[in-house]
């Protein structure tokens, strides 16, 4: 079988930014065994123009890093935005960071980071926030700025406009009612007001130094298409025929998710479809 270059399917389905995303996996993520199943004839099934998408540090390597223990490869992921703002290099907000409940919103963001110019944002925090970040943001290679004034954090942000970054984060912090008691356990209600774009949860004025920013880019987890199968896990033909001796469970299988994913459910679609796929394997070895 022809190699694929490495990014030739991420092109394909999902366009020409997504050359640029972080693969949280290996440098061999390269769709070898989707390819081979659809040359023998599997069908197609799910969404292929959506993914897992994770915001990582802009500073990470282009795959997952193999010269570190496997516990510590999910360091680069960045997702404690809800606890601060992101900009993009126009030094605009782009997205509702308070919008749900991390687990719910992280699988999408990274997405929106990789569409944004130059395919990076900035998390912007201060000190208040410092404990409720995710130990990702402390270890000793995580890549950040830091600043005792908003004025000169912002000359720090690369490839970021300072001066409408700075405007901004003011008119930000302008915005915050802080009427509403802040309670980073539940959806708060504590937001902006009067903003193009509100940020309608866990919404605190950055007014505690020092600030801190993070570069983040977006990671590529896996996408939301895949083969077809059936109940027993066995993928399908174009004719919706099962492929004799071929099953597939976990990430291979299409059709799962669509738009979103909520944090953790790639395990139970992996326990699910594997044990089913492994009977279904089983019992197709003893009938021959």
């Amino acid at each position: 079988m022809r190699a694929l270059p490495k990014k030739e399917l991420r092109v394909k389905y999902l366009g020409e930014r997504w050359a640029s995303a972080r693969v949280r996996g290996t440098r061999h993520n390269m769709g070898h065994g989707l390819k081979m199943a659809t040359d023998i004839g599997a069908a197609l099934s799910g969404y292929f123009g959506g993914c897992h998408a994770t915001p990582m540090d802009l500073n990470m390597p282009e795959y997952g890093n193999l010269d570190i223990p496997h516990i510590e490869r999910k360091h680069y992921r960045k997702i404690s935005y809800l606890f601060g703002v992101m900009l993009n290099a126009h030094g605009e907000r782009f997205v509702d960071e308070g919008l749900d409940l991390r687990n719910y919103t992280y699988a999408q963001f990274g997405k929106a980071v990789l569409e944004r110019p130059n395919n990076l944002a900035w998390q912007i925090f201060d000190a208040k926030v410092w404990d409720l970040l995710y130990g990702e943001y402390k270890t000793h290679d995580a890549s950040f700025v830091e600043a005792n004034i908003l004025e000169e954090l912002v000359t720090k942000l690369t490839g970021v406009e300072s001066e409408k970054a700075l405007q901004t984060l003011t008119e930000y912090n302008d915005a915050v009612n802080t009427s509403t008691p802040f309670d980073p356990t539940r959806k708060d209600g504590r937001r902006t007001e009067g903003l193009a774009l509100n940020k309608t949860n866990w919404a605190n004025v950055l007014d505690t130094p020092p600030f801190r920013a993070y570069p983040v880019t977006g990671g590529i987890t896996f996408t939301y298409g895949g083969v077809k199968v059936n109940t027993s896990a066995e993928v399908l033909s174009e004719n919706n025929a099962p492929i004799n001796g071929l099953f597939a469970c976990g990430e291979m299988v299409g059709g799962v998710f669509f738009y979103g994913y909520p944090g953790g459910s790639g395990l139970a679609s992996g326990a699910v479809f594997g044990r089913s796929a492994g009977y279904s394997a089983a019992n197709y070895c003893t009938s021959r």
